[in-house]
């Protein structure tokens, strides 16, 4: 069985909303777009962790709406190229409310009973499926347990609003963390993986 796998910025206080730039998600009335790349954090070792994801084999699966972000950027992008030769090469399950047309390249729609969908997808031969942004996707992912190992970059800035990572419906569950890497500017990347139900106890145990 391959993993769902998913890699979120999220801010201390746990938004996960419109990192990458002004107009991504301004649902709410977001007003804070682009909070983790106009902070100036980035660094080589957030770099090299990136580069080691991107140099595994993987799939695609996105929400509509980073969907139609990465669709408009990575086909036509100049620079970057260690990022747009294997999201455009791979195949891209999209996961959408509604039927919609596709226009990048090898791109799948998942639509109408999705869960059962992503289950039989992960029971397929093929490498691990990784999800980006899609934060929608995420709080479905969550409360039907499909996510297998969740890359946390935690950004040290506060918004005070937006959408957060674990959201209403998210399930009461361990997690275990297996790897922590930290930027030389503040940022933390940890690695949790699922670990069973939350056990109850007292300060006394």
């Amino acid at each position: 069985m391959r993993k769902i796998i998913t890699t979120t910025f999220i801010t201390l206080d746990g938004v996960l909303q419109a990192p990458g730039g002004p107009g991504e998600d301004e649902s709410g009335g977001f007003a804070y777009g682009g909070w983790s790349a106009g902070a100036g954090l980035w660094d080589d070792v957030m770099g090299g962790v990136m580069d080691h994801n991107l140099s595994q084999p993987f799939e695609l699966l996105l929400g509509r709406r980073t969907y139609d972000i990465f669709a408009a950027y990575w086909p036509f992008a100049t620079t970057d190229q260690e990022v747009a030769v294997p999201f455009n090469s791979t195949t891209k399950h999209v996961v959408s409310r509604q039927p919609i047309e596709l226009s990048w390249h090898n791109s799948r729609l998942i639509t109408g009973d999705v869960v059962p969908q992503i289950e039989q997808l992960k029971e397929q031969d093929g490498p691990d499926l990784w999800v980006h942004g899609s934060g929608g996707l995420i709080q479905t992912l969550l409360a039907h347990d499909l996510i297998d190992r969740m890359f946390v970059w935690t950004f040290p800035v506060t918004l005070g609003s937006g959408k957060r990572l674990f959201a209403e419906g998210t399930q009461p569950r361990r997690l275990t963390l297996t790897d922590v890497k930290t930027s030389t500017t503040g940022v933390v990347i940890a690695t949790y993986e699922p670990a069973g139900p939350l056990a109850l106890g007292t300060s006394e145990d």
